[in-house]
C-alpha cells in the first residue's frame, strides 16, 4: 500500500494569511478527490506564535496592534487589514475585524496538540480559526477555549486539564525549534513528505498541482521491481 503523502503545516491561529491558506489546502485537495487514484494526504498543524509577547487582554483593535506594536503607522494597517479580508472573502472566508480579539495565543497551541492526541486536531484548527476571525471569540481565555474544544468533539474536563497543567507546551516549543531549524520565519509554511517546503498562502490550484507531483512520486516509488528474466 502506498503511504500517504504527510502535510505539516506551522500557523498561528491569529494569522489571517494562515486561515486563508488553509481553507486554500483543503480546496486544492478536495479537487484531487476525482482523480483515478487520488492522492492520500495526511495534515499535521504545528506551532508558531506570530507575536509571543502579546497580552491576554489587548486593550485595543486590530489596527491599534499594527501601529503601536508592530510600527506600522494607521492608515498602513487599515489598508492591510482590507486587503487581507478581501483575500479572505475569495476563499470564502467572512473575516470580522471589528469583532476580532487581539489574543496571545500559546494556550491555543497547547489546546490544538491536546486535540492532536486525540485525534481531533483538524477539527479544532478548523473550529479556533473560524472562532477568531469570524465570531469575535476571546481565544486567550481557558473557558472560551474549551467551550470551542467541545465544539470540536474533546472532552470540557480533559481538555481544561491540558490547559491547566500546561502538560503540551513542551510541544508547542518544540514545533517552534522545529521551524527555527527549518529556517521558517513566516507563516503559513507548508512541508511537504519533509522535502519540500511552501511558503504562504498559495491559491487552491497550486496546492493541487503539488498533491498530484508527490503523489505521482508516491506511486513510482511503490512499484515493484521488476524481476531479472
Amino acid at each position: 500500500m502506498t503511504d500517504a503523502i504527510k502535510i505539516d503545516v506551522w500557523s498561528d491561529i491569529a494569522c489571517p494569511w494562515c486561515y486563508i491558506g488553509k481553507r486554500n489546502l483543503e480546496k486544492g485537495l478536495a479537487a484531487t478527490s476525482v482523480d483515478d487514484d487520488a492522492p492520500v494526504v495526511e495534515v499535521v498543524y504545528h506551532s508558531f506564535e506570530l507575536s509571543p509577547d502579546t497580552p491576554v487582554d489587548f486593550d485595543g483593535d486590530e489596527s491599534d496592534y499594527l501601529s503601536l506594536h508592530k510600527g506600522i503607522a494607521r492608515a498602513q494597517a487599515e489598508a492591510m487589514i482590507a486587503r487581507v479580508t478581501e483575500v479572505a472573502a475569495q476563499a470564502d472566508l467572512h473575516y470580522r475585524y471589528d469583532l476580532l480579539k487581539h489574543t496571545n495565543t500559546v494556550k491555543a497551541h497547547e489546546l490544538l496538540h491536546f486535540a492532536k492526541e486525540q485525534g481531533r486536531q483538524l477539527e479544532l484548527a478548523e473550529r479556533l480559526m473560524s472562532a477568531y476571525f469570524t465570531e469575535g471569540r476571546h481565544l486567550g481565555r481557558d473557558d472560551e477555549l474549551v467551550l470551542l474544544a467541545t465544539d470540536a468533539g474533546l472532552d470540557a474536563d480533559a481538555a481544561r486539564e491540558a490547559l491547566r497543567s500546561r502538560r503540551f507546551l513542551d510541544d508547542v516549543r518544540a514545533d517552534q525549534a522545529q521551524a527555527a531549524a527549518y529556517g521558517i520565519n513566516g507563516v503559513p509554511f507548508f512541508v511537504i513528505d519533509g522535502k519540500y517546503g511552501v511558503s504562504g498562502a498559495q491559491p487552491a490550484e497550486a496546492f493541487t498541482q503539488i498533491a498530484r507531483q508527490v503523489w505521482a512520486e508516491h506511486l513510482g516509488a511503490s512499484d515493484p521491481v521488476a524481476e531479472p528474466a
